[in-house]
């Protein structure tokens, strides 16, 4: 059977082949079509050379990628799938490739960087998959409870602990029998992460002899991972906020002929290092070391000590190297993950001499680089299943990223739970950067118990501490939990449709704190106009919506106490910047972290209450100085990622205005305090209907085509804005069939 390719009123793609393998050629060879410049530029940044046509601004991002060896980590995992996975794989990088030439022709950003498409390798997908997952546990939280155990004291490690602005997250039910109209269940939800533009999410439906799903694929990979419904099961994850990444404090040394050793348990033992060079579009190449431990590769100060540093790279091709890239031994990749490795007893003074400068490093351990298992069994695996013991039992083969998943079938079966690998070790590993010479902080070479639960009329995931408390540090406030929970229970006659209202709920529960403490404040102290300000705010209903003043008044106060609390002298030793790559700036800059954690902050924390009153009053007195503010939909804009930004576009004028907030289930996040831009929303929205997946509903938040001009290539941005879903079409007579077959 040759592929077939139909299209839906908004260019979604739905495809028929022969087989799996036939099938995830079309899957490739489509996406390549349609989204030619994401996929290069998704391989480029899992790769580590971004930098070569996007410029020095990359050349961070890059450096990571490199130093943390995750491309080195994809062939791993690649030369360790299974021969059906792999050649299924591999079909869909054959598709890729097949594509790339007509897909990049269509897309004007190849001609504007110069940039040539260049050749997939089968173990790409993986490399993507990874690079798009690295930063999802937020290992770079370590680095800041470093620096607040340090500077601010132990007993305030945790202060912080809450999701911020470096983390993804999600908002996910599903509903049984007993509460839809249809009698079946509802699997429902939205993926919160950084907007880019084409959108992460890629809408398809995959059809063959031995399945037909449809869902939300990652552009670049294979199958539908996260969200997917067969027709008799559908399934759908969150962010479970599970700590499975660890970071730990090296010692290194170098020896007079360029030999890294770095201390571990037993001793001085064997480093592998080798030299890599970054081009960098209009400008210099940059050489980086790539240094590897037996705990992991070295991501913060493998530059530390210059001396006797191996040659710099060639600078030709993708990755120019020097040096031996390989890890000798093959430290803490096969057998026991604790083991250093291959390293020939070496004493503990290691044979040091006079002339071996020692230096600090940190390395990042991850389970990839750990196992080599990526995971990518399971990807076949759910499009197969035809109920939830199906995608229970995939999923127990689950690496990363670590999921709360939600499954239900046509028979009313219902599954809640984690899934993936968090390795057992000392609990202080989740929250520091731990010594590498203490085996104390050695990984077991266990995974943790993956938590379930029983459903019964309805079950809710959103990122809150709950089912997966077990296994991380940072959830997200129940507050979108619990709103979602009180809305369910609101119905027991839910229908597709009707979920509509959950997704674009604008409550904010987040705020009661806040508004208490501006109703604690004595109205006599104040200024006629910072009265006027405090009684708008009692007396608003919570709602962020898009055309109230309201809500922009409370967002101009919030702001004032965020960055009031933020110049406080109790943290004035957080203020100094963190020794640490830009890259994880996100993750370690004050005002975002007080931001994110007010709520605990305007009731605990090292800042007086006496003080936390001064500084509400003092806000309260900005805001009632200041211009009234405009709706909030005027600041609250849209600020989408764009390797190319648009040149058409500029942030404030072009982009919409969005309703909802960080805490709201319409969770819109922006920074308070810093900038009320949001660049974390909905990523997709659906609505899985078990009694008839036509009545289901999806939608993203830009179109189907990554491709500028395309009619398909915004079409759905008015829709997501007004909360809209468009219908799934599955009668193949309702849709178009493009001109062309491969054969």
């Amino acid at each position: 059977m040759s592929i077939e390719v139909y299209r839906d009123p908004f260019g979604i793609p739905h495809l028929r082949a022969g087989d799996p393998r036939e099938l995830a050629r079309a899957q490739g060879l489509v996406t390549a079509r349609d989204r030619a410049w994401q996929l290069e530029v998704e391989r480029h940044r899992a790769q580590g050379t971004t930098a070569a046509f996007l410029g020095a601004a990359e050349t961070g991002w890059d450096t990571f990628v490199r130093q943390a060896r995750l491309a080195d980590t994809a062939r791993r995992c690649h030369d360790r799938l299974d021969a059906e996975t792999a050649a299924w794989v591999r079909a869909y990088v054959d598709g890729v490739n097949e594509g790339l030439a007509e897909g990049a022709r269509r897309a004007p950003e190849f001609a504007a960087t110069g940039l040539e498409p260049g050749r997939w390798e089968p173990w790409t997908p993986l490399a993507v998959w990874l690079s798009t997952h690295i930063l999802f546990a937020g290992f770079p939280s370590k680095l800041w409870r470093e620096q607040v155990a340090r500077r601010l004291g132990e007993e305030w490690t945790e202060l912080f602990a809450t999701d911020g602005p470096g983390t993804a997250g999600s908002n996910g039910w599903v509903v049984s029998g007993a509460r839809t109209a249809s009698g079946a269940p509802i699997v429902a939800g939205d993926p919160h992460r950084f907007i880019e533009a084409p959108g992460v999410y890629q809408q398809i439906r995959l059809s063959c002899p031995e399945h037909d799903v449809l869902g939300l694929a990652v552009p670049g990979v294979p199958g539908l991972a996260h969200f997917g419904h067969t027709g008799r099961v559908a399934w759908a994850i969150t962010n479970a906020m599970a700590d499975y990444q660890d970071l730990y404090r090296e010692r290194l040394r170098r020896h007079p002929d360029g030999r890294v050793e770095a201390l571990g348990p037993a001793g001085w033992e064997p480093a592998t290092a080798h030299t890599e060079t970054i081009r960098v579009a209009d400008a210099a190449p940059v050489a980086i070391e790539v240094i590897e431990t037996a705990r992991g590769p070295v991501i913060i100060g493998a530059d530390g000590e210059r001396g006797a540093a191996p040659g710099a790279g060639t600078g030709t091709g993708d990755t120019a190297v020097t040096g031996d890239p390989g890890v000798t031994g093959d430290p803490g990749v096969t057998g026991n993950p604790t083991a250093p490795g291959d390293t020939g007893a070496v004493p503990a003074d290691g044979g040091a001499t006079d002339a071996a400068p020692e230096w600090e490093a940190v390395s990042l351990r991850y389970p990839p680089r750990v196992t080599g298992e990526s995971g990518f069994a399971v990807l076949p695996a759910l499009l197969r299943a035809r109920n939830v013991e199906d995608v229970d039992r995939a999923l127990d083969r689950w690496i990363e990223p670590v999921n709360v998943v939600q499954a239900a079938d046509a028979d009313g079966g219902l599954l809640h739970r984690v899934a993936g690998y968090v390795p057992v070790r000392d609990r202080l590993n989740s929250l520091r950067v731990v010594p590498a010479w203490e085996a104390a902080h050695a990984w077991t070479g266990e995974s943790a118990a993956t938590p379930r639960a029983e459903v019964g009329e309805r079950a809710v995931m959103a990122n809150a501490r709950g089912l997966a408390a077990p296994l991380g540090v940072e959830f997200a406030a129940p507050h979108r939990a619990e709103r979602i929970t009180a809305l369910l229970d609101a119905s027991k006659a839910w229908t597709p449709s009707a979920m509509g209202a959950v997704h674009t709920d604008t409550d904010n529960p987040s705020a009661r704190r806040l508004l208490d403490a501006v109703r604690d404040t004595d109205e006599a102290a104040l200024s006629p106009a910072a009265r006027d300000v405090r009684r708008t705010l009692l007396g608003w209903d919570r709602r962020m919506d898009a055309d109230s003043t309201d809500a922009a008044l409370y967002a101009a106060v919030r702001g004032a106490v965020v960055r009031r609390l933020a110049a406080h002298e109790a943290f004035t030793e957080l203020r100094t910047p963190a020794p640490y790559p830009e890259l994880f700036r996100p993750w370690l800059a004050l005002g975002p972290r007080v931001a994110f954690a007010l709520e605990t902050l305007l009731v605990g924390g090292p800042v007086p209450a006496g003080d936390v009153r001064g500084i509400v009053r003092a806000s309260l007195e900005e805001a009632g100085a200041a211009e009234a503010p405009p709706a909030w939909g005027v600041t609250h804009r849209l600020a989408p990622w764009q390797a190319l930004p648009d040149e058409e576009r500029t942030p404030d004028a072009a982009w919409p205005g969005l309703a909802g907030d960080h805490d709201c289930v319409l969770s819109t996040s922006s920074v308070p305090g810093f900038t009320d831009r949001s660049a974390r929303a909905s990523a997709a929205r659906y609505v899985w209907d078990l009694a008839d997946r036509e009545r289901s509903l999806w939608v993203v938040p830009f179109g189907a085509s990554g491709v500028p001009g395309d009619p398909h290539h915004h079409d759905q941005l008015p829709l997501w804005l007004r909360g809209g879903l468009a219908p799934v079409v599955t009668d193949w007579n309702d849709l178009v069939k493009e001109e062309h077959e491969q054969n």
